[in-house]
């Protein structure tokens, strides 16, 4: 059974607003509801290259020295470059902000949210056919992949400022 576009557009927009309701603050983990939609709907655009994830500054400084010491080294130092990646990263696994629990109905919004702005992120990225192929010859797939280095290297800066900072007993 196919649905056709306009059923389809329907229940997303339904099913975002059900879910605009339930996802969580601005401030948490995930973007808020404009942000999602923006990026779901953009999709296609950016498999053109037309937009694309624009990679902090702290995490192309992470992707091309991981492990050098910040200034100095002072406690200092390790204290503004954790927070910088903090602020670029999100939080960290074992951080208070990631540890909050929420209650089992706030935990199926979220979840209600995240199905709807994916059926919506896959109806807009459909859009445009052979779609692996345009993102190769548009430089959109080299583009993701390099966001995704950004990212890893952050994290593992991070990782490693951690270290050297509970390695100097900074507070």
């Amino acid at each position: 059974m196919r649905l056709s576009p306009s059923v389809l557009l329907l229940s997303t927009c339904s099913l975002l607003l059900i879910a605009g309701c339930a996802t969580p603050e601005a401030g948490g983990a995930k973007p808020g509801t404009e942000e999602r939609v923006a990026d779901a709907v953009t999709a296609p655009l950016q498999d053109l290259n037309l937009v694309r994830t624009k990679i902090p500054e702290i995490l192309q400084h992470a992707h091309e020295a991981p492990y050098q010491l910040p200034g100095d080294g002072a406690c200092a130092a390790l204290n503004t470059e954790l927070a910088a990646l903090e602020q670029a990263l999100g939080p960290d696994i074992d951080s208070p902000k990631r540890k909050e629990q929420l209650d089992l109905l706030a935990k199926g919004g979220v979840a209600a949210g995240d199905a709807a702005f994916g059926a919506l992120r896959s109806a807009s990225e459909n859009l445009l056919p052979f779609r692996g192929w345009v993102r190769k010859l548009t430089g959109a797939e080299r583009h993701s992949g390099e966001v995704a280095a950004a990212l890893v290297a952050g994290q593992s800066r991070r990782a490693f400022l951690r270290g050297v900072h509970l390695g100097k007993s900074c507070s």
